[in-house]
């Protein structure tokens, strides 16, 4: 065996399929070890911050928006990733500011929350979904109105009332896990648990199968679609159909 050869190198995610940067509200540790274990060896995860603490002017994270895209140009990474639910569900006419707003620094593929939930419905021809977030109802209501734009109709929405993102964070899977089934309609076609800060991640696979419904959150959505985009079509496991089957 060569030196080479005992290098740990298949343990190490370098980028050598695709490198994706993401650029995430400050206070936010939950995404990037969700997104990492559902990226696909090859795929790499880099990461700049905007400041949003919570309590507060969501829109205030965009004050940097530049400054953050070409910290991750510099990396030359593949796709840039805007990942903030709250934030890129503010309006419909929002997306395309941040969109233009990125392209004047760099003309690097972006892929935007908001833009990769509507996509995540519309594979699954989603067109009446339950709603359940940490938001203050205010920030419910803006999802709401988006989602409609969109022609999504929330069927049951319910927010936990949450002004922090630390508190967010604190919430369990567990609570995840309850208040989805507490939410339970016959009627939806899917679950959507927004937010990029929170636990939802680890409990999709069993909401599934409790709810017999596909059920998306904002990391795992902001994952398959930036992975599709880059024609990386990987079927990744544990974490529901839309990564699974799509």
């Amino acid at each position: 065996m060569s030196v080479v050869e005992t290098f740990a190198t298949n343990a190490i995610k370098y980028g050598t399929r695709a490198k994706f940067g993401i650029m995430l509200p400050s206070v936010n540790a939950i995404a990037e070890p969700q997104i990492t274990a559902m990226l696909p060896a090859g795929v790499s995860l880099h990461t700049t911050r905007l400041r949003l603490v919570g309590g507060g002017n969501q829109i205030a994270m965009l004050e940097h928006l530049e400054d953050a895209t070409q910290l991750l140009a510099d990396a030359q990474v593949d796709r840039i990733m805007f990942h903030c639910t709250a934030v890129s569900m503010w309006s419909p006419e929002i997306v395309g500011e941040i969109r233009s707003r990125i392209a004047t620094v760099t003309d690097i593929p972006v892929v935007v929350t908001s833009d990769a939930v509507v996509s995540a419905l519309d594979a699954f021809g989603a067109r009446k979904i339950v709603l359940l977030t940490p938001y203050l109802q205010d920030i419910n209501d803006r999802e709401v109105r988006f989602l409609a734009h969109h022609g999504i109709t929330v069927l049951r929405e319910r927010g936990l009332g949450i002004p922090s993102g630390i508190g967010m964070s604190n919430v369990t899977a567990e609570r995840w896990y309850d208040e989805a089934l507490a939410m339970r309609d016959p009627e939806a076609d899917a679950y959507f648990l927004s937010c990029t800060t929170i636990r939802s991640a680890d409990v999709i696979e069993a909401l599934e199968h409790a709810l017999g419904r596909p059920v998306f959150t904002s990391n795992q959505v902001a994952a398959w679609r930036v992975l599709r985009d880059a024609g990386i079509g990987d079927a990744v496991a544990g974490f529901g159909r839309l990564l699974r089957e799509y």
